[in-house]
């Protein structure tokens, strides 16, 4: 292998995982990724030749100047700071990439790709993030050697040094050698990483945890989504429900084995209580108020949870916008499991807001996990409605034709209370009309209209818009609802996922009943439409499902691990070595103090320490002994070997060959040959002993000592014969 190649694949390995491991961790924008990954692309492709072109030393110094210009510029046109940053960096190892010369610029390439990796630490570290720093760990201590092995020969070359024939030092001939990287040297400096991970693993583990949440940079980008968003307009298309991103996932305890692959969870978002024709919103803006606290982060919605009888469902929410809190039906309280918020930050704020929905505040953008409990089916979560609200939720829009009030009055004259007619609207509108993401609808003068008689088709914000209107229109409070409804089964994490193209909406009433009065969830969307969407089968899943889960454990047990997980951890070990020491006996009489866990860690640190003294006393005595010995012997065998080359070269000059200091001895014993001196085979024989025993640690053995001493004395004494004269 040669050296050039395999230095030149490891530099640009180190290069692409530190981009990548930025990129991957910033949040931008897809055209931003496929840039990036184009241009990243190109210039590893890029030949050594190109690179020596006198016009890319001009573009070296122009293209940074040109990009800090540039990102400066956007920053001050309102982009976000965070996303000029990574560009800038991105780009600017792609610049340099594109326009190395030699070891210096690669050493600028490592050290870049290290502040990658430190920025993708800041930024989150995903699980893209943590298998580009696996292949850092593999490629970096090989690309460091070689990029100071390569900074060493051309800095050899720069003062003028020689090889060992007397040369001065070939570069391109030593990138071209096939002798200086083996499998060997590969396997040595890729095995590095194993110590290199276990030490940054246990500092990991062990290093106090602090709060840095202003640190964690990472945020979210607000779209919006086809059934939950801070806004349902029928004149905006969204983003329909084709997006497999995750957007929350939930474990409930208790499922039947094996659990069903779907289950169809409604989750409530948000809600709009005004329809104004096109697009829902909230009356009432006044500031959310705090939702009642118990302890251990525990916050009533209708009374304090009870874990002891209350059914619960664990929710691991993903950044979302609006950051609401997802919640199921007859939920009656919440617990927030909190992230470590003790340096920095501000801790988690729950409030509720104007349409019963719970928001959360944090400095931390990286979601929020947290337990829901359910209140039984047979207890009443009662819900009063007072006169003021009721009319805000039975207002319609101004300009609505009338005959959707006269449809809505065709479907439901005749029935008795509203429950009937809840009922009755959504049977209408889930049998007579079609699901479709693509509705005809979106974006007509009145859309509501529009789809309910002339297209028949439409997405659930039509249906919810349609039987929420409708609703009103026969005296019965309604509003509409956004949130999710999912998920599907993840075998491999053992939870369900939600995802965004999962969003929904659907219709709450409120029902004036007697005995248990309050607000009712009802589904006008056809089944197809009310349902997760993603297929749970097939090789593609599978492997989905894994990354997902792998994902998901990475982002818990890394990402998320805090100070709270660690004096968990710690106290985890601590109960199963008392453990351990309980079963052996230990925990009592003499040996009891002694087996303690501070005892025996420091114990072991003491070890720990007086072995690495013994080992370094074990090296310095074994260097020793090696210049007393072999040292003395090699440096004899060098001196021998030197005076045998100068003896040769004193009777070569008596024949009239002088060997100029600019010269090589190899080259000197070529000339000879050129020139026929009769003894020049001879002489570069013994030329070739000196070079081999002086810089190849060939021995020299008495024998070849005293053969060298004897073609020595022969070439003293040689004489040529003269030519006789003609008779």
């Amino acid at each position: 292998m040669r050296f050039g190649l395999v230095h030149r694949i490891m530099t640009d390995a180190l290069a692409a995982l530190g981009v990548l491991a930025v990129i991957s961790t910033a949040s931008l924008g897809p055209w931003t990724n496929l840039l990036l990954a184009v241009g990243l692309a190109v210039v590893l492709v890029v030949p050594e030749r190109w690179q020596r072109h006198p016009a890319m030393r001009h573009f070296a110094n122009i293209a940074p100047a040109s990009l800090l210009v540039m990102q400066g510029v956007r920053l001050a046109a309102g982009r976000s700071p965070l996303d000029v940053a990574v560009e800038f960096a991105a780009l600017l190892q792609i610049i340099r990439l594109a326009t190395r010369r030699g070891a210096a610029h690669d050493q600028q390439i490592i050290v870049l790709a290290l502040l990658h990796f430190v920025a993708g630490t800041v930024l989150g570290g995903g699980l893209t993030y943590g298998l580009c720093f696996l292949g850092f760990l593999v490629v970096a201590p090989g690309a460091l050697v070689l990029s100071h092995l390569r900074h060493e020969v051309e800095g050899n070359y720069r003062q003028g040094a020689r090889d060992r024939t007397g040369l001065p030092v070939d570069v391109p001939r030593i990138l071209r050698s096939r002798r200086v990287v083996g499998r060997g040297f590969l396997a040595a400096t890729c095995l590095l990483s194993v110590p290199i991970l276990l030490f940054t693993t246990a500092l990991f583990v062990l290093f106090p945890r602090i709060g840095l949440s202003l640190l964690l940079l990472s945020h979210p980008h607000g779209t919006r989504m086809i059934g939950f968003s801070g806004k349902v307009d029928l004149g905006d298309v969204g983003v329909l429900r084709d997006d497999p991103t995750i957007a929350l996932r939930f474990e409930v305890k208790g499922l039947s084995d094996p659990p069903p692959s779907r289950l169809p969870l409604r989750l409530r978002g948000t809600a709009f209580d005004t329809y104004d024709g096109h697009a829902w919103a909230r009356t009432l803006r006044e500031t959310p108020r705090p939702t009642d606290r118990g302890s251990d982060e525990t916050y009533a919605i209708y009374r304090s949870p009870d874990p002891a009888r209350d059914r619960s469902i664990t929710f691991d929410l993903e950044p979302i916008d609006p950051p609401v809190l997802f919640l199921p039906p007859r939920a009656v309280g919440l617990r927030v499991k909190m992230p470590n918020q003790v340096l920095l930050g501000e801790p988690i704020l729950i409030q509720r807001g104007s349409e019963d929905d719970l928001r959360y505040s944090s400095a931390d953008t990286r979601g929020l996990r947290y337990d829901v409990f359910l209140a039984a089916d047979n207890e009443p979560l009662p819900q009063v409605l007072a006169p003021a609200d009721r009319a805000r939720y039975l207002t319609l829009p101004a300009e609505m034709p009338q005959r959707i009030s006269a449809l809505a009055h065709q479907w439901t004259d005749g029935l008795a209370g509203p429950e009937a007619k809840a009922a009755a609207i959504q049977d209408h509108l889930r049998k007579e009309f079609s699901y479709d993401l693509h509705s005809a609808s979106a974006g007509k003068p009145q859309p509501l209209d529009h789809f309910l008689f002339e297209t028949h088709k439409g997405h659930c914000e039509f249906f919810s818009t349609a039987m929420a209107v409708m609703l009103r229109a026969v005296g019965v409070p309604s509003r509409n609802v956004t949130g999710f409804v999912g998920g599907t089964w993840n075998r491999f994490g053992r939870y369900y996922a939600v995802r965004e193209g999962d969003a929904h909406s659907w219709v709450e009433a409120y029902i004036d009943d007697r005995q248990r009065p309050g607000w009712r969830a009802y589904e006008p969307t056809p089944a197809s439409g009310a349902q997760p969407l993603e297929p749970t089968g097939g090789p593609y899943y599978y492997l989905r499902d894994f990354v997902e889960a792998l994902s998901q454990r990475w982002n818990t047990y890394v990402v998320g691990y805090d100070m709270r997980k660690q004096m968990r951890l710690f106290d985890e070990v601590s109960h199963r070595y008392e453990r351990l020491r309980s079963r052996a006996g230990v925990d009592k009489g003499p040996l009891d103090k002694l087996t303690r866990g501070p005892v025996i860690a420091w114990a072991g640190l003491l070890l720990g320490i007086v072995g690495y003294l013994v080992w370094r006393r074990r090296l310095r005595n074994r260097g020793a002994a090696s210049e007393r010995g072999g040292g003395t012997r090699n440096d004899a065998r060098i001196d021998a070997v030197v005076a045998l080359y100068r003896a040769l070269e004193g009777a070569l000059q008596l024949q009239g060959f002088t060997r100029a200091p600019s010269v090589p001895p190899l080259r000197h014993a070529q000339d000879l040959q050129s020139r026929r001196f009769p003894l020049a085979d001879r002489v570069f024989s013994l030329t070739h002993v000196y070079l081999e025993t002086r810089f190849g640690g060939a021995p020299l053995s008495d024998a070849t000592k005293r053969e060298f001493e004897s073609a020595v004395r022969d070439i003293r004494a040689f004489r040529e014969p003269r030519a006789q004269a003609p008779s």
